[in-house]
């Protein structure tokens, strides 16, 4: 939560601190003018520009939360470009306009003066104003890419809060700082910062389907770099940089920090070296005095009280006197104006649709408020009232069958559902953490075609597909410690030819047996592992397996230079050999497996990427391809009961991937990637994208859900 909270208390403090700064401008000068009477109307001008800032984040939260889980995506990429211009934006003109944000604030004041009560309020409305909305924007920006931390909400209340002490410290000149050095080095961070959410917003048009390369990884250390640990987590949190990046994101990332932060440098040096201009001969003291900026530690003015003879300050007019008003009316308005401004746009903008239901989640009350919906497409509203977080499903009371699921529903927040109904019954089962699964009363619903629901899926439907895949790889390891052991006698004995013809073999045996990379623990990585991650690559002494064997064959290493680490793998195979039956195997995994052990194979072996020499990494995408099919074989009994149609389509993208790589073998040799042509390379592609595509749901439908 903390690493989630950086940025934002920066932003908060920051932008607090300039907006306080502008605030603290505004009240001197009228106080310096003898117009006390009017400082209501720059706090009314302030409320009004808070009262937009909130209601804007509102439009923001609650337009996004009514839509697709893709147009989600585009959505908040979209906005979080956008705030990386707004915030690009504030982090010059601060830097070019603080030292004369004073003389500028006081003009715009003396004419709000001379021209009314009105003018005054707006001038402070659009003081203020920019700074909330800019705020507003890149807090949910922020919030969002932390998912369900509040720490975003929690830094972004201390930088504010700090911000305003900051502020009245100076005002009172109790504080003394140098404003210029302060929004330098706060505008550097922020550069840094919003980089890394520029990148978080590209890669959410990536998955938005807005920009291409959702699947061009650049950067991939998920096998050498700990997600969970701290210091992921606290990059991830403070910069937006995750261990998987696609080339979009990284080039983005390095193209605006080197180009935005070389122009930031380059002015600030500039600034640094010009000349202060002197003030003009007839300019009296105390005006001299008025104008040095607030950004060199002066707060703005010094509360003074009016001339001597009590006249008003030369330029401005007598203060008419004030019209009888409640004095509440007007900041209750500019409050109020926004307010259902925004509330309109969310009603009608559909945040919640007009006959959506508010459904009560609980062990005592599950499905409270749930009435027959009309036919079509519904959203309700989950409500959780318990004490516990829960997961919660539309079923089907007769088959147990699933139209739609949250899961991880927190006690007092509410979520949508949203689901497509159809002749027949309905009812919701609610599966409280440590709880039992209550179901509530089942309704009929009249009309329209049977609905399309998913057969939830036990833990011991996959008790049978599980066992067939642990016998399918307990076979795969036996071959495998012979082929390696055989591997390290032909370099053992400085026959070179033979160990590459054997390591290849190997090398395929291991890469059919992807579903279970999950259980084999550290002895992936020592059988398998790249150098990602290692400081001295391919010589880093932790650089074993598979890929260090490869390594040496293809670029002229000699017998006894591949002596040991070829009897090191042998090794490595006969102790996961040995544990894997030991091993937890989660059935949970093998769904995800169907996915992930082609998406691997588009990421490295399709790109190049896992090359060392051989180039056979085709020859490694198509064991992978065989050990999904083998997957997918296990799987395919509960598969077809649930979707009839998504087996024959992936069977279909199966064999046109497999010709695809089939082209690519010739006798006892594989083309390496870089050498297929455009047009192949292409084909092969798309047609594994399309397959990952197909296999998206097999997760969704198989997934384990909870019933008691």
């Amino acid at each position: 939560m903390w690493d989630d909270a950086f940025p934002s208390f920066l932003i908060g403090l920051r932008e607090g601190l300039e907006a306080g700064l502008i605030v603290s401008i505004l009240v001197a000068t009228l106080v310096r003018a003898g117009a006390k009477s009017r400082l209501p109307q720059v706090w009314t001008g302030v409320l009004a520009a808070i009262a937009l800032a909130m209601s804007f984040g509102a439009v923001l939260t609650f337009t996004a939360a009514s839509m697709s889980g893709t147009a989600q995506e585009a959505f908040g990429g979209t906005l979080s470009v956008i705030a990386v211009a707004f915030v690009t934006a504030m982090v010059f003109w601060m830097r070019r306009s603080a030292r004369s944000l004073s003389g500028e604030i006081k003009e715009k004041v003396t004419g709000a003066l001379a021209m009314g009560a009105g003018m005054l309020v707006v001038t402070s409305f659009l003081a203020v104003g920019r700074e909330g909305l800019e705020t507003a924007l890149f807090l949910w920006t922020t919030a969002r890419a932390a998912g369900e931390s509040a720490g975003p909400m929690i830094g972004a209340g201390i930088g504010i809060v700090l911000a305003a002490g900051l502020c009245w410290g100076l005002y009172r000149r109790v504080l003394k700082i140098n404003l210029t050095k302060f929004f330098t080095a706060t505008g550097a961070v922020l550069i840094v910062i919003a980089a890394g959410v520029l990148g978080y917003g590209l890669r959410d048009l990536q998955e938005g389907g807005v920009l291409p390369g959702k699947t061009a990884y650049a950067v991939d250390l998920s096998q050498s770099i700990d997600p969970g640990a701290w210091y992921s987590t606290l990059v991830q949190g403070v910069f937006n940089l995750t261990p998987t990046m696609t080339w979009l994101q990284v080039v983005a990332y390095a193209g605006y920090l080197g180009v935005v932060m070389t122009l930031f440098v380059r002015g600030v040096r500039t600034a640094a070296v010009k000349p202060a201009k002197p003030a003009k001969p007839s300019q009296p003291a105390e005006s001299a005095k008025s104008a040095e900026p607030a950004a060199e530690g002066e707060p703005a003015e010094k509360p003074v009280e009016p001339a001597a003879d009590g006249k008003p300050v030369e330029g401005t007019r007598p203060e008419a006197p004030a019209r009888r008003r409640p004095a509440w009316v007007i900041p209750a308005a500019v409050v109020a104006v926004p307010a259902v401004v925004a509330g309109a746009v969310v009603a009608f903008g559909g945040s919640k649709p007009a006959d959506a239901q508010t459904v009560v989640v609980s062990e005592k009350e599950c499905g409270k408020g749930f009435t027959a919906p009309k036919p079509g497409r519904q959203t309700f509203q989950m409500h959780n009232t318990g004490d516990k977080a829960s997961e919660v499903y539309l079923i089907d009371p007769a088959s147990n069958a699933v139209y739609g699921e949250i899961e991880g529903l927190a006690p007092g927040t509410t979520r949508d559902l949203v689901a497509t109904v159809a002749g027949g019954s309905y009812a919701w089962r609610c599966v409280p953490t440590g709880g039992k699964a209550v179901t509530s009363a089942s309704v009929r619903v009249s009309g329209g075609a049977a609905g399309k629901a998913v057969v939830p899926v036990a833990e011991a439907d996959l008790a049978a597909p599980l066992t067939a895949y642990k016998q399918y790889v307990n076979q795969g390891l036996t071959t495998l410690v012979a082929q390696t052991k055989q591997l390290s006698d032909d370099i053992a004995g400085g026959n070179l030819d033979a160990a590459r013809t054997d390591w290849l073999t190997a090398h395929r045996t291991y890469a059919s047996l992807g579903a279970a990379y999950g259980t084999f623990q550290d002895f992936d990585k020592k059988i398998n592992g790249r150098t990602a991650g290692l400081p001295d690559g391919v010589s880093d002494k932790d650089f074993t397996g598979f890929h260090r064997v490869e390594y040496g064959l293809w670029h002229g290493q000699s017998a006894s230079d591949l002596a040991a680490p070829a009897a090191r793998l042998a090794e490595d195979v006969t102790g996961l050999q040995k544990a894997f039956p030991t091993q937890d195997f989660d059935p949970a995994e093998l769904p995800l497996r169907t996915h992930e052990i082609l998406e691997n194979t588009l990421q490295f072996e399709l790109t190049g990427d896992a090359d060392q020499g051989s180039g056979t990494t085709l020859a490694t995408a198509d064991a992978n391809l065989a050990g999904t099919r083998e997957l997918l074989g296990v799987l395919r009994p509960l598969l077809a009961s649930r979707d009839a149609q998504l087996l024959p389509r992936v069977d279909a993208d199966i064999d046109r991937v497999q010709k695809l790589l089939d082209s690519a073998h010739h006798d006892q040799s594989w083309t390496p990637v870089d050498k297929l042509d455009t047009t192949r390379r292409a084909r092969l592609n798309g047609a594994t994208g399309q397959l990952l595509e197909d296999l998206a749901p097999v997760p969704d439908l198989l997934e384990i859900r909870k019933s008691a």
